[in-house]
């Protein structure tokens, strides 16, 4: 094979071929072997929903992800990166539905559940590939093998295993409770899938009737609501205990308006600020959660006004005034309130109307404001137990919610950066019951049915018959697949799919033709009872199987995907090493996933949880379709390649704050992009171009071992014993950056040593050296070259594989390379600051020669004179010593003839720089006039700066209250002005 680069870096040239390499090689899939636990490394991806395509926002993810699963292979260690994609319940429906309706103006009703379904799982199929493919194009490193779907069987049956368990503890019930509804899609949403929008509104103050006035009563109370149409399922109106208005009137009653209900008049402290408004508030149970919190202390009816739909239902109509008044079938939030209004006026029952900004809250996937709906839900119970609850591995726990808390606050699970544990415990304390069901038709539906009988007939002994039946040779169900439990309700649990399909079989004919005449003779109870099954229509809350995602990937509840040795992966990869995710889902998602690690197998489900920063664009606003600043990361990787992509991302991942990328419209394909991503494709070309350099000039020189390496040491140069401690240290921070979640500085270092150090500097100097074919710096460079690619793997894959496979006498592909080690001979703190200081001459001499605009080619005279000649550098080498160790670097890179001088006058023309204890003079650049005037000003403005900070050190309550930093800081500043004042004191100035 050749060991020429190509001219110029084309990742289109490179990607694909490189990725089709390390799939036929299997380089990502992981199989449990010998190693021990500290050199095992796994990591579950978050799973995609199959709502769509991926976003810059995966993107950042899968970057974060593919460089800590790259590192740790190169590592040594036997790593997982287990891909998936979530089936995203109320998402995926919700959007194929509208696809669905904007293409054929078709409901779900108009397609049966059947129709519908078989059309999300086409969507799923193609987006599902569209997710894959695009986390491929962005060098995901996934064990592809193992790839998993949230309701593929796999997973499924860790679902119904997971609920069998909770049900079988008394985790799970089902009650009736005030939920957030959907009246679009008709299913209840959690807390967190809710947003809020500011909306125009009106304030209206109604009138309510005091039933049998006395002497002093009022005739009215006036309430004020946002929602005069929920007016209808009041059940009480509330003061405060202590308000001398209305203290006389708590235990009586007012009447309802258009209802003519009468409603009693109710103390509570809790929900009433005398305060505020009238001082009393309207209570309706099952519209409001602050108004249900208030009936369950007072024990209020609950009048639900709603259909699934939105509408007023039979509950919204009465008689007031001798007049019926009916709003059944009614649009809840909009005609009726329209028409409550309306006839409220007309009874001159509203006392002041006034426009009115409130937050609404909106259902996040329909878009639609949310209603609260008294409904009857199944439910986890996250508070604690009495008796505590009894975790996988044999400890006790108060309850669901107290586990997960106390992972946390014990260090079992850390999260990084340590500020979002504070929001994920507070969530957790709060021990709100979490609503599972979800009234859709996508999902995994609950697995519970439903057992009745005739009137009269005893539902013991049918269950009794239908657990022979199931188990007969008519389904031969075996018994661990399916429980009946007698109490509450009567369910019947189907653990395996054989056992819900016989289930359904049943329940179809114990309702037309009926119970088999066979099956009647041999289970005559069956008969006799009249026995009827129903399934629960529901689905499960997405996030009840994605909590289960760490178990159920790794084949939980057994302890593999399969029976081979090579898919035993719970006992082996789990708990997992890391999770890396976004911040809105911390409690949605990771607290249950710890949850339920805990609760179905002992154990936490990782290790640490690093959360990333949020991309924003310019302006800090989310990125939208709606608001037409999204950024396609396939886009970014189509025009800049996906290299670029990464390494432009991971710069800007810090743990402070979020992403802010400006966004702009390509003027050639007219897609968005941003200038941003010019800084990691610039970087790419430079290493490419620099790798051509060193390989172009290395030709037949093998890459020196690390040992080989360290014999050199001793008598190289000290530019090579430089980059060599510069590679080192890199080593170093590369390490702790990755280790640390440190992405910037990550990007950064490796930024640092490959542009600024190995190109902009050690390579020129290298130059003349590498023309002579000095074997010295050819296996310096070979060596550096071959440790740099393996820094850049773990963030810049494709092109450090691509370099790689140039390298002469390569074993195998970087992707599996051993990663660097820091080397302590290599350390040398000496070449280090010695370099360092050589390199602010050099700069001071360029800055000197651009302000002077002399020509390039111009060798220039420079003298170079320590301000002191006792003067010794950090490891004691006399001032003389340094200067002219490091005498033919400054020389060559920045054009100049040196001469070294302890006492040197300066040159009448010569300009004047000083770095550290060195004074500069570049003789023969300056108009000795303009200069005079030039220092005369830099004169003033020196010694007025060192008469402000004097006086500022010279204050003794500045030096005791200012930061020792910003102390030290600003003598160091005054002793460097001070130098310069000398200098051109010294030198002749004015």
């Amino acid at each position: 094979m050749t060991t020429e680069l190509a001219p110029q870096y084309d990742p289109k040239a490179v990607e694909s071929r490189i990725y089709a390499q390390w799939l036929e090689a299997r380089a990502f899939h992981g199989v449990p072997d010998n190693r021990p636990p500290e050199r095992r490394f796994s990591i579950v991806i978050p799973p995609p929903n199959v709502t769509g395509a991926l976003h810059l926002g995966h993107a950042i993810n899968g970057t974060i992800q593919d460089v800590l699963i790259r590192y740790h292979r190169m590592k040594g260690d036997n790593t997982l990166w287990m891909p998936g994609t979530d089936h995203a319940g109320i998402a995926t429906q919700a959007v194929v539905e509208k696809r669905i309706f904007e293409e054929e103006k078709k409901s779900r009703h108009d397609l049966g559940k059947e129709g519908l379904v078989q059309r999300i799982w086409q969507w799923k199929d193609e987006y599902q590939t569209r997710i894959i493919s695009q986390l491929k194009l962005i060098g995901s490193s996934c064990d592809w093998d193992r790839t998993r779907f949230t309701l593929d069987d796999q997973c499924a049956k860790a679902v119904r295993e997971a609920f069998f368990k909770l049900f079988k503890d008394g985790l799970i019930f089902r009650g009736l409770r005030l939920v957030n509804w959907d009246t679009q899609l008709q299913t209840a949403v959690a807390d967190d899938e809710i947003y809020y929008e500011t909306v125009q509104g009106q304030l209206t103050s109604i009138r309510y009737p005091v039933v049998d006035r006395r002497d002093g009563d009022p005739e009215f109370l006036i309430v004020a609501t946002t929602r005069p149409e929920t007016m209808l399922g009041d059940t009480a109106v509330a003061v405060h205990p202590d308000d001398p208005r209305y203290k006389h009137l708590i235990g009586r009653k007012v009447i309802l308006p258009l209802v003519g209900r009468e409603i009693p008049i109710i103390a509570d402290g809790l929900l009433v600020d005398p305060k505020f408004g009238t001082g009393v508030v309207k209570v309706t149970p099952a519209h409001d959660p602050n108004d249900y919190a208030t009936g369950q202390r007072h024990q209020l009816p609950q009048i639900n006004l709603l259909t699934a739909d939105g509408k007023v239902n039979g509950n919204g109509k009465g008689t007031f005034g001798g007049k019926e008044y009916d709003y059944t079938g009614l649009k809840f939030a909009t005609v009726a309130r329209q028409k409550v209004l309306e006839d409220l006026e007309s009874l001159d029952l509203i006392a002041e109307k006034k426009p009115h900004e409130h937050e609404v809250g909106h259902s996040d996937r329909s878009k639609t404001p949310i209603e609260p709906y008294l409904s009857e839900q199944w439910f986890v119970k996250m508070g604690d137990v009495e008796g505590g609850i009894t975790l996988a591995d044999g400890s006790k726990a108060s309850g669901l919610a107290q586990a997960a808390i106390d992972a946390v606050k014990d260090g079992r699970v850390k999260i990084a950066p340590e500020r979002y544990a504070k929001g994920y415990i507070d969530w957790l304390s709060q021990k709100r019951d979490w609503c599972i069901s979800r009234q859709l038709w996508w999902g995994h539906q609950i697995p519970v049915w439903r057992v009745r009988v005739n009137s009269g007939g005893d539902i013991q002994r049918a269950a009794a018959a239908l657990d022979k039946l199931l188990q007969s040779q008519y389904f031969g169900v075996r018994p661990q697949g399916f429980q009946i439990f007698d109490s509450p309700s009567n369910y019947v649990l189907g653990l395996d799919p054989e056992a819900n399909i016989a289930l359904g079989t049943i329940a179809q004919m114990s309702r037309a033709p009926g119970i088999p005449t066979e099956w009647a003779m041999e289970f005559p109870d069956l008969a006799v009872m009249g026995l009827r099954l129903d399934r629960d229509p529901d689905v499960l809350d997405t996030w009840f199987s994605s909590a289960l995602w760490p178990l159920s990937t790794m084949g939980w509840p057994a302890k593999g995907t399969s029976d081979q040795a090579q898919d035993q992966l719970l006992p082996y990869f789990y708990p997992t090493s890391v999770l890396s995710t976004a911040r809105e889902i911390l409690s949605l998602w990771v607290a249950r996933m710890v949850m339920f690690g805990l609760y179905l197998h002992g154990e936490v489900p990782f290790k640490q949880v690093y959360i990333h920063a949020v991309i924003q664009d310019g302006q800090g606003r989310p990125m939208k379709k709606s608001l037409g600043n999204g950024v396609d990361p396939v886009d970014i990787v189509d025009s800049h390649g996906a290299d670029a992509l990464r390494y432009t991302l991971a710069s800007m991942i810090t743990d402070t704050q979020d992403i802010r990328l400006p966004v702009v419209k390509d003027k050639t394909t007219g897609r968005n992009t941003s200038p941003r991503f010019d800084v990691g494709r610039n970087f790419a070309n430079k290493i490419w171009n620099a790798s051509r350099f060193i390989l172009s000039h290395t030709v037949d020189v093998a890459v020196p071992t690390t040992e080989e390496i360290i014999s050199l040491i001793q008598n190289v140069d000290i530019a090579d014993r430089w980059i060599l401690a510069r590679l080192n240290y890199t080593v170093g921070l590369v390490d702790e950056s990755i280790n640390h979640f440190r992405f910037a500085p990550l990007a950064a270092a490796l930024y640092e040593f490959l542009w600024n150090d190995l190109c902009d500097w050690y390579l020129e100097i290298a130059k003349n050296r590498l023309r002579q074919k000095d074997r010295t710096v050819q296996s310096i460079l070979l060596y550096c070259l071959d440790k740099s690619l393996r820094l850049l793997h773990p963030l810049m894959p494709f092109i450090s594989e691509a370099i790689w496979e140039k390298l002469p006498q390569r074993t195998g592909p970087v992707i599996t390379a051993p990663f660097p080690q820091v080397i302590p001979q290599l350390a040398s703190p000496q070449a280090e600051w010695k370099i360092a200081l050589a390199q602010e001459i050099t700069r001071k001499i360029r800055d000197i020669r651009n302000q002077y605009n002399v020509d390039s080619k111009k060798i220039l005279d420079v003298t170079l004179q320590p301000e002191d000649a006792g003067w010794v550098g950090a490891d004691s080498t006399p001032a003389q010593a340094v200067l002219a160790e490091c005498q033919g670097i400054i020389g060559s890179l920045s054009g100049s003839v040196l001469t070294i001088a302890v006492a040197a006058p300066k040159p009448a023309d010569a300009a004047v720089a000083i770095v550290s204890n060195v004074q500069i003079f570049v003789a023969g650049v300056i108009d000795r006039e303009v200069e005079m005037q030039r220092l005369a000003k830099r004169r003033a403005e020196l010694e007025r700066f060192i008469v402000g900070n004097r006086a500022k050190l010279a204050n003794e309550a500045f030096v005791s209250k200012a930061p020792a930093k910003v102390v030290e800081g600003l003598k160091a500043q005054l002793a460097q002005q001070e130098s310069e004042l000398a200098a051109i004191a010294g030198g002749g100035g004015p």
